[in-house]
C-alpha cells in the first residue's frame, strides 16, 4: 500500500507493508504511478511526518522495516541513536558500528536508506561541519537540520 501527501516541501510517498513502513520517497523522487489509497498506519505514518515537519513532533512512534543489509541496517540503528537537533559525523558513525574507517561505507548506507526523516540519515555531516549529501537534496538536508534547531556553527555537546 502506498500513499501520496503534500508536504510544504513537495510531495512524499510512503509505502506500508506487512503492519510496518518500507520506504519513504522524499520530494523530487520520482513518485509511484500507482497508489493505493490510505491504511491506518500510513495515515499515522504522514501525520507523524507532518507533525514533524511543523515542529511539534520530535520522535516516531511508527513501525518501521528498513531492509538492508546487516552492516546497512546497523549504520540505520546508529542514526536512530542521534538526538533530535543533534549531529554527529560520517567517522562518529563509522566508529558507532565497529569500521573506524568505514565512514564512505557510512555514506553509501545513509544513500540506500529507505526510510530518510523516519531514520534520520539528514543528522548525518561531514567532519569539517559540511553537509555531505542527502537524497533529498542539501536544501532539504538544510531545512530540516534547521528544524530540529541545529546550525552547522554549533558545536556538539
Amino acid at each position: 500500500m502506498t500513499l501520496l501527501f503534500e508536504t510544504a516541501f513537495g510531495q512524499m510517498s510512503l509505502t506500508e507493508e506487512d503492519g510496518a513502513l518500507v520506504r519513504l520517497l522524499l520530494p523530487g523522487s520520482s513518485m509511484p504511478d500507482c497508489v493505493s489509497g490510505e491504511t491506518p498506519l500510513l495515515v499515522k505514518g504522514r501525520d507523524e511526518i507532518l507533525e514533524y515537519l511543523a515542529g511539534v513532533r520530535l520522535e516516531f512512534s511508527l513501525p518501521l522495516n528498513a531492509r538492508g543489509t546487516p552492516f546497512q541496517k546497523s549504520v540505520w540503528q546508529a542514526l536512530n541513536d542521534i538526538p533530535y537537533g543533534h549531529t554527529r559525523s560520517y567517522r562518529d558513525i563509522a566508529c558507532a558500528v565497529d569500521c573506524p574507517r568505514g565512514y564512505r561505507a557510512v555514506g553509501m548506507a545513509n544513500h540506500c536508506n529507505p526510510l530518510p526523516i523516519l531514520i534520520p540519515c539528514h543528522r548525518v555531516i561531514a567532519s569539517n561541519g559540511d553537509l555531505g549529501g542527502y537524497g533529498g537534496g542539501l536544501e532539504l538536508k538544510q531545512a530540516l537540520l534547521a528544524l530540529e534547531g541545529r546550525t552547522l556553527s554549533e558545536e556538539e555537546s
